[in-house]
């Protein structure tokens, strides 16, 4: 029995959508680029039909299922000492685990829609073990994920994932790629984790709370988007015009804004 012959009812719970069509694996494995020493993680491999051709790349890969049946069906389909199943939540694993001293871990993975953005927020928080990671979200997602300043798509998810890695939309695919289709189209995207970020661990809390509050009020001026945080001197010292509107702004301006906020709270 293929994987893709493996009797399994989606469950709506888990988001499960399993990817079938060959071409787009294809080209999945193809932008992956596997390279001789790469230690492959892959997140939520489902029936095993991108899994398979990963297998033919490299050899060895982890898998993290949280679903037991189909942790189950992979563990009786795979060579167990090629394929090693993490029957778990990856919203809670700790990938530093699976990594081995002096290298990184390449993760590759069919999320499911409604855990994609806390996931790949939890992956970056051990973003030091993690050379790349390549998803298949929502379109409408990476779109967000790669928006520029001043566009439609632009917003707090941008500034905070562009601040954690560079952003590399790669392809879309169709809802016909998957089993059962998903009501929204979907793409393939390329996150490289940075290795030194613009903004200092122990200042994290106060960009992401800037950020969250400028883009709660998207529509107004930083000034009065702001006012609870930082005054127009304070954005005028930044080297911003207080009168922009937060969807205006580069990701360097919100880490000049947060550098003046954090000056100026500890003086």
């Amino acid at each position: 029995m293929t994987a893709e012959q493996f009797e399994h009812r989606p469950r709506k719970r888990f988001g499960q959508h399993f990817l079938h069509d060959q071409a787009v694996i294809g080209r999945i494995v193809a932008a992956i680029n596997v390279q001789e020493g790469d230690r492959l993680v892959e997140i939520g491999p489902g029936k095993g039909a991108l899994t398979r051709e990963l297998l033919a790349v490299t050899e060895l890969l982890h898998a993290i299922e949280l679903d037991r049946d189909l942790a189950k069906h992979l563990t009786e389909k795979f060579d167990a000492k090629r394929l090693v199943i993490h029957q778990s939540d990856a919203l809670s694993f700790d990938i530093t685990s699976l990594a081995e001293p002096g290298s990184r871990l390449r993760v590759v993975g069919n999320l499911p829609y409604n855990i994609s953005t806390p996931l790949m927020f939890h992956l970056l928080r051990s973003r030091d073990v993690i050379a790349d990671m390549h998803f298949m979200l929502q379109l409408e997602v990476v779109n967000r994920l790669a928006a520029a300043p001043d566009h439609a798509d632009y917003g707090r998810l941008s500034v905070m994932t562009q601040l954690h890695c560079q952003v590399q939309p790669l392809m879309r695919v169709g809802a016909g790629a998957f089993k059962p289709p998903p009501k929204v189209e979907s793409a393939l995207v390329r996150l490289v984790p940075k290795t030194q970020l613009a903004v200092p661990e122990q200042q994290l809390p106060a960009f992401t709370q800037i950020v969250a509050a400028a883009f709660s009020q998207r529509r107004k001026t930083l000034r009065n988007a702001l006012k609870k945080l930082l005054s127009g001197t304070q954005i005028e010292a930044a080297g911003i015009d207080p009168d922009q509107r937060p969807g205006t702004l580069s990701v360097p301006d919100y880490v000049a804004l947060c550098a003046i906020y954090v000056r100026d709270t500890q003086c």
